[in-house]
């Protein structure tokens, strides 16, 4: 049989197993299994053993369960209140100063985050009701914290980096820190979206009164220790001190302690927290170990390279096809949540970007920039269940209107990313 015929029916199996409610990890698995058992010698199986046992013993992803350990300890320690009400404190004469300060902590939360649902959900519960309490338009109120949640994979460190690392062999601590000016320059464009639509109807956002001085510093003492660990993480990857992986040891180290020493975490709380972040993780090296069975086997069979070649030979613009990977990301954005896409697309789609010329480190920041698209583009948008979940007095329609506006927006941001890549290589290219 012609391989592309078997590629067509092997697709049609995964999209099966896919809607009958299996677990992506073994639709991929499954997949991978049946494919080397009908393509190539069955002897091969011991492939799928190995993948998942090099996927437990690779270093770079010690990372995952300690970054998701951070993530939750602060999140279970109520700093996301207190970063949002020392945005809200300083930016408050800004028009729409609520909103705006709900993107700037997301930006902020993300720094100590790398999930985009834990930011929206930690941010969201606090800023929504007292927005829409103070008269703010409910749709601002939820697009901004939707929005500005996906902020969280961008704002290193991001879960979504180190699994794009990983899958294309590229460094994690240069993604990391090309996706700082990224992430302010998109926090940036999505305040301006608010300000500018609360100048032209200021019925959207009533104004505060005016906040002194003396509240502005006060509001720092519950955020300071959130900033100098994000400081030290970044800081210490930046300058060469750390590595990704010891850096997220120092990290989450140092958040369980602060909120030990602060009174903020006892015994019944850590034990949720350990094990939310146990399950976290879990499920996301199961469905790493799936999709590094599933590359082991279109690799095996050559399809990236068949691709890559047939792509070049019949699209001479280079610019042509990342257009087209963009799209095709978009699309996938609004069924798949953001690992089964890295997992998918990657083993196929980075031969050919790499072929063409592209940096990957700057393909990694538009990737992930497609995965924050993803995230509040129905009908599969985390963020968006995320919010109904955390506000259950919101309805589903009004959180995907709301967060229509904010999405064209990440959009131009993806063009302005696109068209400047200096902007994501400038910080890699000072790293020593």
């Amino acid at each position: 049989m012609d391989n592309y015929l078997i590629y067509i029916a092997l697709f049609g199996f995964f999209l099966i197993l896919l809607l009958i409610g299996l677990p992506l990890a073994f639709v991929l698995g499954s997949t991978a299994v049946v494919g080397i058992l009908w393509c190539l010698n069955p002897g091969v199986l011991y492939q799928i053993a190995q993948e998942a046992v090099q996927c437990g013993t690779y270093f770079i992803f010690i990372t995952i369960p300690l970054f998701v350990l951070m993530a939750e300890v602060f999140s279970a320690s109520g700093f996301g209140k207190e970063t949002y009400t020392a945005a809200q404190k300083w930016l408050y004469r800004i028009p729409g100063s609520l909103a705006v300060s709900s993107i700037y902590a997301c930006a902020g939360f993300g720094a100590i985050s790398g999930s985009s649902p834990i930011t929206a959900a930690t941010i969201g519960i606090v800023a929504i009701p007292q927005m829409i309490d103070r008269g703010y338009d409910r749709k601002i109120a939820i697009g901004s914290v939707a929005a500005g949640g996906t902020l969280g994979i961008m704002i290193p460190p991001s879960l979504t980096m180190i699994i794009y690392g990983a899958i294309t062999e590229t460094s994690v601590g240069k993604l990391f820190i090309a996706g700082i000016i990224p992430g302010i320059v998109l926090a940036t464009m999505l305040s301006l979206l608010v300000t500018i639509r609360v100048k032209l109807n200021t019925s959207l956002a009533p104004s505060l009164g005016k906040i002194s001085w003396g509240e502005k510093f006060a509001s720092l003492k519950g955020v300071w220790m959130v900033g100098v660990i994000a400081f030290v993480v970044l800081g210490t990857i930046y300058t060469g001190i750390a590595t990704p992986t010891e850096a997220a040891a120092i990290g989450a180290s140092a958040a369980i302690l602060v909120v030990i020493i602060v009174g903020r975490l006892n015994w019944s709380s850590l034990y949720k927290v350990l094990l939310r972040s146990a399950t976290t993780t879990s499920m996301i090296i199961f469905i790493i170990i799936g999709g590094l069975s599933i590359s082991f086997f279109i690799n095996t069979m050559g399809l990236p390279h068949q691709i890559s070649e047939y792509v070049i030979s019949h699209f001479p613009n280079p610019w042509v096809i990342m257009i087209i990977i963009n799209i095709i990301y978009l699309i996938m954005g609004c069924f798949l949540d953001p690992t089964s896409i890295l997992i998918i697309t990657l083993p196929i789609m980075f031969p050919t970007v790499k072929a063409m010329g592209f940096d990957p480190i700057w393909f990694g920041i538009i990737v992930t920039l497609n995965i924050e698209i993803g995230m509040v583009t129905p009908p599969v948008g985390l963020n968006l269940y995320i919010l109904k979940a955390v506000v259950p007095d919101l309805g589903f329609n009004e959180i995907v209107s709301g967060s229509v506006p904010f999405i064209l927006v990440l959009i131009i941001g993806l063009v302005i990313l696109m068209i400047f890549p200096e902007l994501s290589l400038w910080l890699p290219s000072m790293m020593k």
